[in-house]
């Protein structure tokens, strides 16, 4: 999945376009607002600046149209900025006997910094801070995978279809698809060339014809460190399983991977995601998410 990170609040209406890693710049208007707390907070103003331009850009194209829709379908981009931060558990299962990541998370949705900390030992750290990747971990095995690629990566899981507000982003209305009986207007996301470290990632979004709520994502990998000669892992096809609502923001309640086989149908079951314990911060100390002054900064 892509690591965003090349976030600008010089432009207070960017916000993710893909799990990649890009930096995040902030004006000092926004470090002057933000000073005057304890606590992370962004003005209702921007919030209500950065839904309206969303709003207006979306509804130019069908595609667009489609994935406004759907964010309003699931509780509303407002309601999302609005709420704070997001702290959740992620539980990522491979059913081949590949590496699990098993982590709580908070997440910036504004700002995208993210701080995991491991479901095994409280002490074991990551975390992206918009500009640097870090990590505290007393064992070297706490986190057996790439950290700085997983930083932000859960959030493209969980964060449909929120994630799609910002520029750099492409949407691209394909044929409708039908699942498990129901129909499904069909979504591609792709990003702009600049866009980030792996700009070859793509999204399908499967957006239910009648209630205008996600139920499948299929997606590529394309990151560079797993890939340093270009291509990408296969498609795979994640079905996202159940709903749950938490502050007004409707989610999945849990997703099952698979590859994607002919016709775009789903093949072997490779993957059991569990996703609990969530909720919105609106309590989180201005510095919560820099990296601890004892992390390993990486490269």
């Amino acid at each position: 999945m892509k690591l965003l990170y090349k976030f600008s609040l010089l432009s207070l209406f960017a916000v993710i376009v893909s799990c990649k890693e890009t930096p995040k710049k902030t004006t000092e208007t926004a470090k002057e607002v933000v000073a005057e707390t304890n606590v992370i907070a962004y003005p209702d103003s921007w919030v209500s600046s950065r839904v309206s331009k969303t709003k207006d850009r979306l509804n130019t194209s069908d595609a667009g149209k489609v994935i406004w829709n759907a964010m309003e379908a699931h509780g509303g981009l407002d309601t999302w900025y609005s709420n704070g931060p997001i702290t959740f558990r992620f539980n990522y299962q491979p059913l081949d006997g590949k590496t699990a990541r098993d982590s709580y998370q908070t997440v910036d949705t504004w700002s995208n910094r993210s701080v995991h900390t491991s479901a095994t030992d409280s002490s074991a750290k990551f975390g992206w801070t918009g500009e640097q990747a870090w990590i505290m971990a007393k064992d070297s095995t706490a986190f057996a995978y790439d950290t700085k690629f997983w930083a932000l990566t859960p959030l493209w899981f969980v964060g449909h279809p929120f994630v799609l507000s910002g520029e750099g982003v492409n949407l691209e209305l394909l044929d409708a698809e039908k699942f498990k009986g129901q129909d499904y207007n069909v979504v591609k996301v792709t990003f702009d060339a600049e866009t980030g470290d792996a700009p070859d990632d793509y999204y399908i979004l499967y957006v239910n014809k009648e209630t205008s709520k996600i139920a499948v994502m299929r997606y590529i990998v394309s990151y560079p460190e797993y890939f340093k000669d270009g291509g990408h892992a296969p498609e795979k096809f994640t079905e996202f399983v159940g709903e749950q609502t938490v502050d007004g923001i409707t989610m999945p309640g849990g997703f099952k991977t698979y590859w994607t086989v002919k016709n775009n149908q789903p093949g072997d079951y490779i993957t059991k995601i569990d996703f609990t314990d969530i909720s919105f911060e609106k309590e989180l100390p201005k510095d919560f998410f820099d990296a601890p002054a004892d992390a390993k900064i990486l490269d």
